[in-house]
């Protein structure tokens, strides 16, 4: 009886042994194919500011999974890295890529972020010009400028007119990159804008002959809007009321925003109620009746 158990107790420790190689080396096949399948990537070990130099204490090398490694990263920290301009902000832990890199060879600050073919105008502004202290940089804003136009000048009738549209902040004082907090915002007192060469020109003349005007717009709206421009005559004909959109909304896709004043909707005047097709007829007057007693009953006869 005593060889039976032992036989038992023998052959379930075998058993439980072999469960647990197999387990064993399952995890380890599953380890190593897991393992073959991660990459080195560099990533920004504390927050790396827009415009500045990369060096070598700002960056640590992790393991990705291949399947979600972005495109362009860097799988070692070397000259091809060390050096380099960031154009945006890289967030700490977040991957280094090539597309967040300024050339080889570009130097720090403003100059690097601004793109090919493009250029750095800075204009003065003030509460009202830089949108309450609104105006940071990375916003899209368009330059309204009130001028007084060349056949209008004997009259000196003003016109007030949108330039310039969807023109990128580069800087606003002296920060490249958006503030960390808004007591900032009260200093500035010009912004630097991204524009073309002719469009340099254009902002130019605008600031020179006229009176300036950023207005803010949606980092998502895109759209050009041509518009005639605004003087006396058209300030004074007034404007029909637009209904106002949700906060963010932008059209769907493949539609163009509306600008235009919806049609006012038509007053359709209620039918009136329709009189009744007969009057009520005046109730009958009572006719004459007499009581009649048959011995324990009672009963009223009319007349005719």
């Amino acid at each position: 009886m005593q060889n039976k158990r032992l036989i038992i107790a023998l052959a379930a420790a075998v058993a439980f042994g072999l469960i647990a190689a197999v387990s064993v080396s399952r995890y380890l096949a599953n380890a190593q194919a897991y393992t073959k399948n991660l990459t080195n990537v560099v990533v920004a070990k504390v927050e790396i500011p827009i415009g500045t130099k990369i060096v070598p204490e700002q960056l640590s090398v992790v393991q990705f999974p291949k399947a979600v490694t972005p495109e362009g990263t860097f799988a070692v920290v070397d000259d091809k890295l060390i050096g380099r301009v960031a154009t945006v902000r890289i967030s700490m832990r977040e991957p280094v890529t090539e597309a967040r890199l300024a050339p080889v060879g570009s130097a720090g600050g403003l100059s690097s972020v601004i793109p090919d073919g493009y250029r750095a105008m800075t204009v003065k502004v003030d509460d009202v010009v830089g949108v309450s202290g609104f105006i940071q940089p990375g916003t899209l804003v368009d330059i309204v400028v009130t001028i007084i136009p060349p056949d209008t000048a004997a009259r000196r009738e003003k016109v007030s007119k949108i330039v310039l549209q969807n023109i990128k902040v580069l800087a606003s004082g002296q920060n490249i990159d958006k503030p960390k907090n808004e007591k900032e915002t009260d200093r500035v007192k010009a912004v630097t804008l991204q524009v073309t060469p002719e469009q340099a020109e254009k902002l130019a003349l605008a600031s020179s002959e006229g009176r300036l005007q950023l207005v803010m717009r949606n980092s998502v709206d895109q759209g050009d809007e041509k518009t005639p421009g605004a003087n006396k005559t058209s300030l004074l004909a007034g404007e029909t009321a637009l209904p106002v959109p949700e906060p963010g909304l932008g059209p769907k896709d493949g539609e163009k925003p509306k600008t235009s004043a919806p049609r006012r909707p038509k007053r359709v005047q209620s039918a009136p109620v329709a009189a009744k097709a007969t009057a009520t007829a005046p109730a009958p007057p009572p006719r004459p009746s007499i009581e009649v007693i048959k011995g324990a009953k009672k009963e009223n006869v009319d007349f005719p």
